[in-house]
């Protein structure tokens, strides 16, 4: 069931709701149970496609995480852990990264966590329970999102409260402007845009070459850079200026199995937060490239598949979210000619060839530019 919009009015009060998950532990160690924790599985088997919201959903399939065992109980114990330390944040007006929170553990004795990954997990795990944000417990990534350079304009609020509108051309350097953790609405605005599509761009080095070949400007466009497997806070960014601003995206990555699944990402929701997958996915996202295709038809400099690669291609032939005519016929001649690129390899025809011709080209194929 997707979650529906709440108004100020209604929306629960987090430190209630974590509260709440708590004593539903103390009632069933209380009534002489084993007390458990009962989450859906995190794994590709159980994702499906909701019609409703467009995008890639947990399924019915769910773990317990049960004291019966003293992993299980570990593991519960560390949740309330969890709990205790999020309400006492939110009383103090504090917020603390992902990072700081497993170093805080040390102090928790028993409790504490062994890897950042665990740490992690009982933070997904209590999104998924109390049907919350990750923002809303005071958590934050060790990183912000990326970078932005358009003619979009934005309020923010600052440290002190203050609300400063930025464009994110105008008012930038070459660096454009740095997406925050929280880009919701009582944080971020969006009050206007003269652009006609967003990109969403891989790697550093190729929306720097956007950027100083002024292609936001020449087809008036808004460049996002994904910065590898794009943070949270910049998926849901793309899925804001997408729904509010009504404009179409297109993602451009390296033509290989792992940016594949960058795509996906933004596209049709990650697993591992496919329950938030209607904040973050954009289902209207259009792969741009660099395609299988484009190695032969651009004649593209190129590397080797490695077994890695090819293990990949193959899980993704499987993936219920790779199973469009498109993705499947790609992944299919990329396994024949076993060959991969990197954006870079547009370069082959100079410096200026991928603003001037290779994107020009596709989104013009693509009906996003006019012929």
């Amino acid at each position: 069931m997707g979650r529906r919009k709440k108004s100020k009015k209604d929306t629960p009060d987090v430190s209630t709701v974590l509260t709440d998950i708590a004593r539903g532990i103390y009632d069933q160690i209380n009534g002489g149970r084993i007390p458990e924790l009962e989450v859906p599985s995190r794994t590709k088997s159980n994702i499906v496609f909701n019609e409703k919201l467009g995008v890639w959903k947990y399924g019915t399939n769910k773990v317990a995480r049960s004291a019966k065992t003293l992993g299980g109980a570990y593991g519960i114990l560390r949740s309330m852990c969890v709990i205790d330390f999020i309400k006492e944040m939110i009383r103090v007006e504090k917020s603390s990264t992902l990072r700081e929170m497993y170093y805080i553990s040390e102090g928790w004795d028993l409790a504490k966590f062994s890897s950042q990954d665990e740490s992690n997990k009982v933070a997904e795990d209590l999104e998924i329970i109390s049907r919350l944000l990750r923002v809303d417990f005071k958590l934050r990534p060790e990183e912000d999102g990326a970078r932005v350079m358009g003619d979009i304009t934005i309020e923010e609020k600052n440290r002190k409260g203050e609300i400063k509108k930025i464009n994110c051309r105008d008012d930038v350097g070459d660096s454009g402007y740095s997406i925050p953790y929280n880009v919701e609405k009582e944080k971020i605005k969006l009050r206007g845009v003269d652009a006609d599509f967003v990109i969403a761009i891989e790697t550093g080095g190729m929306f720097d070459r956007l950027v100083e070949n002024k292609f936001d400007e020449d087809y008036r466009a808004l460049l996002v850079h994904l910065k590898g497997q794009p943070a949270r806070s910049t998926r849901r960014f793309i899925k804001r200026v997408n729904k509010e601003m009504n404009l179409p995206v297109v993602v451009f990555t390296d033509g290989d199995p792992w940016s594949y699944r960058i795509f996906a990402s933004v596209a049709y929701g990650a697993i591992k937060t496919a329950h938030i997958s209607e904040y973050l996915a954009t289902p209207s996202a259009m792969y741009l490239g660099i395609t299988p295709s484009d190695i032969k038809n651009y004649d593209l400099p190129n590397d080797k598949l490695t077994k890695q690669d090819i293990a990949a291609l193959k899980s993704e032939l499987a993936d219920p979210r790779f199973q469009e005519a498109f993705w499947q016929g790609e992944i299919g001649y990329q396994l024949k000619i076993k060959k991969k690129a990197e954006q870079q390899a547009l370069a082959k025809y100079g410096l200026d060839f991928v603003t001037d011709t290779y994107l020009p080209e596709k989104l013009t194929t693509m009906d996003i530019l006019g012929s």
